[in-house]
């Protein structure tokens, strides 16, 4: 199955690539990936996942340096560039819409079921987090996928978030489950 990524995050990485020339991008690249730096990014498109997954593991290694929680902040930051592009994508004061409306927008990002929201309440929500990438990959992933669903809630009016990977399947795992619970901004 050819699983594919939406341009408008796939430019992120695009652009996180080519704003460091300095940096030999061709010792972690496919000649396949480094075409796609030469090209304008159509925001509306599709791109490859495994070139997504080859990008986000060389920005893990030189810019982020290996360090997760620096992808858990990128995760944060990427709400607000999102929002910008889609303002639905946060229903103010209402964190529950806030994280069904993602669940409708998530179709719009990847043409497979990256993120399923498998529970939600009123104040909690289980998320199975399933890329299909390699293991390190998919962990970076989750953490990205975890500072975007706290900023999320934030935006949305949550007070207190608490998110936690309770289940990691780069750790043997049969899955990724990511646990968000809040409090309601009263």
């Amino acid at each position: 199955m050819n699983r594919r990524v939406k341009g408008i995050l796939f430019a992120e990485y695009v652009r996180m690539i080519r704003g460091n020339k300095q940096h030999d991008w061709t010792t972690q690249l496919w000649p396949d990936d480094l075409a796609f730096l030469q090209q304008k990014v159509d925001l509306a498109g599709w791109y490859p996942m495994e070139t997504f997954e080859r990008f986000g593991n060389a920005i893990l290694g030189f810019l982020a340096l290996d360090q997760l929680e620096a992808v858990r902040m990128w995760g944060r930051f990427s709400v607000d560039e999102l929002r910008a592009a889609q303002p639905n994508l946060v229903a103010p004061g209402d964190p529950v819409e806030t994280l069904q409306r993602f669940r409708v927008l998530r179709a719009t990002y990847f043409d497979f079921p990256a993120i399923e929201l498998a529970m939600l309440i009123d104040d909690e929500a289980h998320i199975v987090i399933s890329y299909h990438m390699g293991a390190r990959a998919e962990e970076a992933a989750s953490m990205q996928t975890m500072g975007f669903f706290e900023r999320q809630l934030e935006l949305a009016g949550a007070t207190n978030v608490d998110a936690k990977l309770v289940e990691r399947s780069w750790a043997g795992d049969a899955r990724t489950l990511l646990r968000l619970s809040w409090d309601l901004m009263r």
